[in-house]
């Protein structure tokens, strides 16, 4: 076994001793099985009403629900990744360099041939896979989930359009893992390294959408991304801006249109670039950290 491959293996092994990842893990995989009966407790609400409103003779409208196609039932899915999934993903990347400053083993491994490049990169490879495992598991749960609400096995379309939804999620949840890692390793203190990409996966997530639409704030809940408000003048400018920075609005906005339904957006390349970007990106900022900052000591 190569020292990389030893280096991914055990960073698996120690994922699975951790305890705060297992608890936000069962939270994460027990709303995604949730979502789709969500989505079908809403539907049978509204069509008990839309049934006694046809009874009463105040309508004669089709059923709202019944030109909806199945994958409808798992939009909310969209919203659990966007925030349970990247919290995870942030404990992950943190616990992950967080682990060997506070047991002084990069001392050790970095003493020997390789680099610090090859080190990290074992490392990120290591909580990708996890990560990767996960949304294939939640892929699976989804497809089990939407099928019982449905009433039938969904089609190899509707299968592949969710496994393509769960891998955009693991694409988003690169950088905040990558973000997660870098302040694991630069932070002073542990409770500094699980704050700090919190507070800016909040910033990211909730304040920056603020700043470039006229959106109500609850309104970023909601498994799509609100349309685009009149963008004028000095507006128009932190649209333009915020736009590119707001991960969460452009994971919803090409989830939606991989789920399609009413709402959903016309084309998901521009998301796609701009997560593939910002994994890239973050990715790249891990494997360049110096040898000395990734054999510094915590300051707890």
């Amino acid at each position: 076994m190569s020292p990389w491959t030893a280096a991914v293996a055990h960073e698996l092994l120690c994922l699975r001793r951790e305890r705060l990842p297992h608890l936000l893990l069962a939270v994460f995989v027990a709303m995604t099985a949730a979502a789709a009966f969500i989505g079908s407790s809403a539907r049978g609400t509204v069509s008990a009403v839309y049934r006694e409103a046809v009874a009463q003779q105040l309508t004669a409208a089709a059923n709202p629900f019944d030109a909806l196609p199945p994958l409808y039932y798992a939009r909310n899915t969209v919203v659990y990744i966007v925030l349970i999934g990247a919290l995870l993903a942030i404990v992950v990347g943190a616990r992950s360099t967080l682990r060997d400053r506070q047991a002084r083993t990069a001392d050790l491994i970095l003493a020997r041939p390789g680099s610090p490049a090859g080190y990290l990169g074992a490392k990120l490879a290591g909580t990708a896979l996890a990560m990767l495992g996960l949304m294939a598991a939640s892929a699976l749960i989804s497809i089990a989930c939407v099928s019982a609400v449905a009433g039938h096995l969904l089609g190899l379309g509707d299968c592949a359009r969710l496994a393509a939804l769960h891998g955009l999620g693991w694409l988003f949840l690169l950088p905040f893992t990558a973000l997660g890692m870098l302040s694991g390793t630069y932070s002073r203190t542990a409770a500094t390294a699980l704050l700090l990409p919190i507070v800016l996966w909040s910033v990211v997530v909730f304040v920056l959408p603020l700043l470039g639409t006229a959106a109500h704030p609850v309104s970023l809940l909601n498994p799509v991304a609100p349309p685009p408000a009149d963008r004028t003048g000095l507006f128009a400018l932190t649209a333009a801006l915020t736009a590119p920075l707001s991960l969460g609005e452009q994971f919803k906005q090409a989830a939606s249109a991989l789920l399609g339904g009413p709402q959903a957006a016309a084309d998901p390349a521009g998301g796609l670039l701009t997560l593939t970007t910002a994994a890239a990106l973050g990715c790249a900022a891990v494997v360049a950290t110096r040898r000395s900052r990734t054999r510094s000591a915590l300051h707890d």
